[in-house]
């Protein structure tokens, strides 16, 4: 028979994005309405290791839904890498009876909770937030709309300039090896072209294009 979770510790890792808070308030109240105790981890596994754990209480997540950033703080942890490192983590986490995880991060985060997991036999649930929405298995991640609206309103606003002056703006957005946020923005705000990682772009034909469009 498999052992009960009663006590949860929640923590947000890696690039912070928009939305994070709303997730640590709806994986706190929610457990604490299923009658678990919650704890919030400071700072990603950093806190994990140096023990920085504290009590969540409804109230702790008051006022938090509308802000960015996340009130857990975030880190990166070369520390956690280690086999060292997780076992410390463990052992914090143990001493508190603390037997479940919740994770809100991007990709690294969830291969750290993996190891963890698979190590000392703790279950962990993974939220993914990263605006990239790089993460396989997911249509959406926490902070990807947010990401993309924000694009779209910045490029509403240089368009503007380019309708203007006859003028033609390459925009760059986020996303490293995901091309999901220039896609989204390109197609709400009507790009000529967009360029993105997955697809090699031809500059030549890409210049022909465009000036085929101007004669037009």
């Amino acid at each position: 028979m498999e052992n009960k979770v009663t006590k949860i510790g929640v923590l947000t890792s890696g690039g912070d994005a928009p939305g994070m808070n709303a997730a640590i308030r709806a994986v706190v109240r929610t457990g604490i309405y299923n009658g678990m105790e919650v704890f919030g981890i400071m700072r990603g596994y950093s806190g994990m290791i140096e023990n920085d754990i504290v009590p969540m209480h409804s109230r702790s997540v008051a006022n938090i839904i509308q802000r960015g950033g996340t009130i857990l703080k975030t880190a990166r942890c070369k520390e956690f890498f280690e086999h060292e490192g997780r076992k410390k983590a463990y052992n914090n986490l143990k001493k508190l009876g603390i037997n479940g995880l919740v994770i809100i991060g991007g990709d690294g985060s969830f291969r750290g909770a993996h190891k963890l997991s698979g190590e000392f036999d703790i279950p962990c649930i993974g939220l993914p937030g990263t605006i990239d929405k790089d993460i396989a298995g997911t249509d959406f991640t926490i902070g990807f709309d947010t990401a993309v609206n924000t694009a779209v309103e910045a490029i509403d606003k240089i368009r503007d300039t380019a309708d203007a002056h006859d003028r033609l703006f390459i925009i760059e957005v986020m996303g490293r090896d995901a091309g999901y946020i220039a896609l989204h923005s390109g197609i709400a705000t009507g790009a000529e072209n967009i360029l993105i990682p997955e697809r090699k772009t031809d500059i030549e034909e890409l210049v022909n294009g465009l000036l085929e469009k101007e004669k037009t």
